[in-house]
């Protein structure tokens, strides 16, 4: 298909183009009818008058997001009708054929405006007709900039994106899991990866030193402005390094991207605090530095305990996850399971605005204090070996000092929009009663899939 698009007109005077897009907006203006023409990379103004009387008929029965082909000559506009604040706004194409592609119906929403005020619910049961406001558009724009930027910086620094699996095996990282039953293996089933935390830190041990992917995480946990059901991390790894060498990378790594995506960082080098230092001084783990909206103010957060107590179940947990380092001077108590609440871990986190939007760690690598947290932790010794020894056997072939980080593609797109909701930078969100965009899931199963699994319903609410 020949096609000129709507930005390269501004180039083009003197010249015939094919431009096919979307009725934005119709002015009829008597005997001179103006389309604004809408495609991906912007607008353009089409003239139409009776001296092409085809073109002018069908210009004459458009209406907002009909779908059209327009054939004509790119030439200057007149000097009172010149519009600064689009690229094209100097050219117009008039108009020698219009032809009518695919008539649209009436809007069940507008797309004019940023659409905040419309339901949630019914904006993404039409989430392919809300994502046509120009809003939305900028903000899958930018967050296709940003990970190509990501892709940049990690390629230049000798990263290898690998892909690890989404069909995994239940792991303790905060939330319940999303389970798939096995067909092949009736009775069992999956686990929806909530993080590729242990096949990252089995790719250390292979030998890959420095591991990274775009990788999706499905976490079913409540919902609300910064979490989904499934979510985007920039996951990484690093073999043979020590807690700063990855601060400094990453620090890297959002300065280079924040610079080419003019976004303004309100202090370089990030600032540090420890995890005591931030609760007592600005009662949260999650500070924000910087109030003006304008800049990003990014600052880390380290030396988090290693456990906390669980009140509710009368147990220690894991603060970051339980494969975190211990600081290597409170080892010895941790193995003789002294003063529990001072030890320390080798966390950091990420923080922006006010927003956690990485967390990391120095991993364990040694099989006894693995094996010692699981236990603190209420494992037994069998509930530590079904569950993580896989991961715990491959410690004892050779495993490099690692760490590394995830941080949330999501909330840093939304803050680099400056979107309160991650689901405003993310095409198909799922709402915050658990519904997923235009799909209209969850639904219910047929019983003959059930059977296919071994399973039957036993009931319902």
């Amino acid at each position: 298909m020949k096609r000129d698009l709507a930005i390269t007109t501004a180039e083009k005077i003197g010249s015939n183009v094919d431009i096919y897009g979307w009725v934005n907006t119709r002015r009829d203006h008597g005997k001179i009818i103006f389309l604004d023409i809408r495609d991906a990379s912007g607008l353009v103004q089409v003239v139409a008058t009776p001296k092409n009387e085809e073109a002018y008929k069908v210009a004459n029965n458009l209406s907002g997001e009909d779908v059209v082909h327009i054939y004509g000559k790119v030439g200057e506009r007149p000097k009172g009708n010149i519009n600064q604040d689009i690229p094209t706004g100097k050219v117009e194409v008039t108009a020698d054929t219009i032809k009518l592609i695919s008539k649209a119906k009436e809007l069940p929403i507008p797309i004019e405006g940023d659409g905040y005020d419309i339901d949630e619910l019914v904006r993404y049961k039409y989430r392919y007709i809300d994502l046509r406001r120009s809003r939305l558009q900028k903000n899958l724009k930018l967050r296709h900039k940003l990970v190509k930027q990501v892709h940049e910086f990690l390629d230049k620094e000798n990263f290898t994106e690998i892909e690890t699996p989404y069909l995994s095996k239940t792991t303790p990282e905060g939330a319940r899991d999303f389970v798939v039953p096995s067909r092949l293996q009736k009775g069992k089933f999956y686990a929806l990866a909530q993080a590729p935390q242990q096949y990252k830190q089995l790719l250390m041990i292979a030998g890959v030193e420095k591991y990274y992917q775009i990788a999706r995480a499905f976490r079913d946990e409540d919902l609300r402005a910064d979490r989904q059901f499934e979510h985007t991390q920039i996951d990484l790894e690093m073999a043979f390094v020590e807690q700063e060498d990855i601060l400094e990378l990453v620090e890297k790594l959002i300065i280079q991207v924040s610079k080419k995506l003019g976004k303004k960082l309100s202090q370089t080098p990030f600032p540090k605090l420890t995890y005591e230092e931030a609760k007592s001084k600005y009662g949260t783990d999650k500070p924000n530095l910087e109030h003006s909206k304008e800049e990003l103010s990014f600052l880390w957060v380290i030396n988090f305990p290693l456990l906390e107590w669980d009140e509710e179940n009368k147990k220690y947990t894991f603060s970051h996850n339980p494969f975190a380092a211990p600081n290597p001077e409170d080892i010895d108590n941790l193995m003789k399971e002294k003063g529990l609440d001072k030890i320390k871990s080798l966390q950091y986190d990420l923080v922006c605005n006010g927003e956690e939007v990485g967390s990391g760690s120095i991993r364990i690598t040694n099989p006894e204090i693995q094996r010692k947290v699981f236990k603190l932790m209420g494992y037994s010794e069998k509930e530590t070996e079904e569950q993580f020894g896989h991961l715990i056997s491959a410690y004892e072939y050779g495993a490099p000092p690692h760490g590394g980080i995830a941080l949330g593609l999501d909330r840093l797109t939304a803050l680099f929009a400056q979107e309160e909701n991650i689901r405003e930078v993310v095409a198909f969100p799922v709402a915050s009663s658990g519904k997923t965009s235009v799909m209209d899931a969850p639904s219910e199963i047929n019983p003959n899939q059930l059977s296919d699994f071994g399973l039957k319903k036993v009931g319902s609410k």
